[in-house]
């Protein structure tokens, strides 16, 4: 069942025919030479204008003024917009002027990609403009775009500013709003700012499984799936930490990867299950090390992308100017609930947590109710850039033990605005209390933490033939670029988040088996009579009567009587 068109969709597509009869190809396959983008004119033209005598521009038709023989016209490139001048008699210089009349006038439609050639002037209102020699239609647009206006007073009419259209339909949002295709090229800005720090330090880019047979890395319930040809079940990675630690057992001081995780988890306003991160391990260093590389870069990446080191966020200034604050976990939790957790058992955690109102659960290790503490009482206080150091050994299966208090680990956490953007270790290189650890793991899982980590049998043995002492820093790139562009929401930064999966018109409702074996025949013959249509089914009784409501019931067919007999046809 085709979907059915507006009134403007089946005016395009009578165009569409119309340009076809005249022997024009809506959708022509040749390469179109672009000699100017619209910003190398609008910024060129006033210091050299012979250098503008003729250019040759693409881009989609967005506005046209038609008054007799002239129009003005706006066309959008990939950089900006630039006004058009049409001429009916400089277009078509013979007696046939149908170029003009028919196709500019009457098939052109608003959204249509066209090629122009000409030379730029400035009007007499001052302002940049091609003078149009040619003209090619490039690709006809069948959908009209919304129509957004701005009036005298700068007041946005008509915006396209439903968030859940914009996310469905984002490349919609980027034709029509301009500042949504600037948030990514902030993005793109900050990841390559971040390569450049990366590559100058010498390390190198490295790319490591997706599809993996553990989940490893971090602790997060995973995504499964299955490889038919191998018949095993494989996790869609939710870090990739142990494949990059792997390469530095292997032998490079230094290597990153910038990586699409997922973690099948909830979704809000700053989590999506399928997100990028960056993270690199370098050699020969620790986490002391590790922070003083992760400020600076910060500062030097937020000062790349909007030429400073301060932004606003949510209201708040905050600055990437560095050095940041540093500030050990258990020290946080105590000055902002009373109570000292160094050395208490997990019995006395846990009613520590009840008593300040932080839910937990019996299957709740030390580490995850120290965790649910900061995360509920601390965390929000951390509004400028902070580390926070040396987490409980517990919560932390992968960091190497802190050098002078085996009880906790040498790891940091950036808190921004209240949130993490950074994870980081003196990485754990000693095999034996690796495995430990993960054994650890074993046991939470076992009590019904879904959360906790696998055991690595071959990343053990990996470690086992020596990984040099390590730093390494994982940072949330979709999170740092909201930072960065003032956006509170993660779909804002991301191209295509993930949505509920859209209900097609075309689609049609949901039939039942005998439904679609009914309605099928019916497609073939459009109309028969009730009695044809049931022998032709071959449905009892029983099951004809149901189809036929059900048909009904969702208004595809309809019945007719006549002299001749009772008719069924498709509605």
């Amino acid at each position: 069942m085709a979907r059915t068109l507006s009134e403007q969709e089946q005016v395009r597509r009578d165009a569409l025919t119309k340009l076809r009869n005249k022997g024009i190809e809506p959708y022509p396959a040749a390469e179109y030479k672009v000699s100017h983008k619209s910003t190398d004119i609008l910024k060129g033209f006033d210091a050299d204008e012979t250098a503008f005598a003729s250019v040759s521009i693409a881009g989609r038709f967005m506005t046209r003024r038609i008054m007799g023989k002239a129009s003005f016209g706006v066309m959008k490139d990939s950089f900006g917009e630039i006004q058009l001048y049409f001429n009916r008699d400089e277009i078509c210089e013979g007696e046939d002027k149908s170029l003009y009349n028919d196709v500019f006038k009457k098939m052109l439609d608003l959204g249509d990609f066209i090629g122009v050639k000409g030379s730029v002037f400035r009007t007499q209102t001052g302002e940049i403009s091609v003078n149009v020699k040619e003209f090619i239609l490039l690709s006809k647009s069948l959908r009209p775009l919304p129509t957004v206006k701005t009036d005298a007073d700068g007041k946005v009419h008509d915006a396209f500013s439903d968030p859940e259209l914009r996310y469905r339909q984002r490349y919609v949002d980027l034709i029509v709003n301009d500042s949504v295709k600037e948030i990514f090229t902030k993005r793109s800005k900050t990841m390559n700012s971040m390569r450049s720090v990366f590559d100058a330090a010498g390390y190198m880019e490295v790319e490591t499984p997706i599809l993996q047979p553990i989940p490893g890395g971090a602790a997060a319930r995973p995504f499964i799936t299955h490889h038919n040809a191998l018949d095993v079940p494989l996790y869609l990675r939710i870090a990739n930490e142990l494949y990059l630690k792997r390469l530095i057992v292997g032998g490079y001081d230094g290597v990153y990867e910038f990586a699409k995780d997922f973690r099948n988890e909830g979704m809000d306003k700053t989590h999506n299950p399928e997100f990028t991160v960056m993270e690199i391990y370098v050699a020969y260093k620790d986490y002391n090390w590790m922070m003083k590389f992760t400020e600076d870069m910060l500062e030097k990446v937020s000062t790349d992308v909007n030429g400073t080191s301060d932004i606003n966020f949510g209201g708040k200034d905050i600055s990437f100017k560095a050095p940041f604050a540093r500030v050990p976990m258990l020290t946080a939790i105590e000055e902002h609930t009373g109570h000292h957790l160094g050395g208490k058992s997990e019995d006395e955690i846990r009613s520590i947590a009840k008593s300040i109102g932080v839910e937990v659960d019996e299957t709740m290790g030390i580490g995850k109710m120290i965790d649910e503490i900061f995360g509920e009482k601390c965390e929000h206080h951390y509004v400028q850039p902070t580390f926070i150091t040396d987490y409980p050994v517990e919560m932390s299966p992968l960091c190497k033990r802190h050098r002078d208090d085996d009880s906790l680990t040498e790891r940091f956490e950036l808190i921004v605005n209240g949130k993490e953007l950074a994870n980081a270790y003196t990485e754990l290189n000693d095999p034996i209390d690796q495995r430990a650890r993960f054994e650890e793991q074993l046991k939470l899982s076992a009590a019904g933490d879904d959360e906790a980590m696998f055991i690595d049998q071959d990343f053990l043995r990996a470690l086992e033939y020596g990984m040099p002492p390590t730093s390494g820093m994982g940072i949330g790139i979709d999170r740092f670029v909201m930072m960065l562009t003032g956006q509170e929401s993660i779909q804002e930064v991301l191209f295509f988040p993930q949505m509920r999966p859209e209900k097609w018109e075309s689609e049609g409702p949901e039939l039942n088996d005998n439904e679609k074996a009914v309605f099928e025949i019916l497609e073939k013959e459009n109309r028969m009579t009730l009695e044809n249509l049931k022998a032709t089914s071959g449905l009892s009784n029983k099951q004809w009567d149901k189809s036929l409501k059900g048909l009904a019931k969702h208004g595809l067919t309809k019945v007719e009587k006549t002299e001749a007999g009772l008719f069924i046809e498709i509605a």
